[in-house]
């Protein structure tokens, strides 16, 4: 009997051991780039009080989908610029704003 039919969980494909963060698109003025605010809860060191940080991070968009508000999952990769070492994994939920923003094709 091998490892893998011993158990059925090892049977999926390896997953990567690479850092994942969920945040909301705050720009995508750059080409292929998008800026992701991942928003932190932390409690202070000496008050303990949990307080929310805020921190901003550049990431790899191949396809230009992201759109500004829209929360995205990104995965820290290899560095592709001076400030970029994240790349899009999945858009989780887009944003209603943009949907409004578009406008309306009339066909006559």
């Amino acid at each position: 009997m091998t490892e893998a039919t011993k158990n059925p969980a090892n049977t999926a494909a390896p997953q990567s051991h690479r850092n994942e963060k969920v945040g909301q698109v705050v720009s995508t003025k750059m080409q292929k780039t998008i800026v992701v605010e991942v928003e932190m809860r932390k409690a202070h060191p000496k008050y303990k009080r949990v307080m929310k940080t805020s921190k901003k991070f550049y990431a790899h968009d191949e396809h230009n989908t992201a759109r500004t508000g829209d929360v995205v999952r990104i995965r820290e990769t290899r560095p592709m610029s001076r400030l970029k070492r994240w790349q899009l994994e999945e858009i989780v939920r887009r944003s209603s704003l943009t949907q409004m923003e578009e406008p309306q094709v009339k066909t006559a």
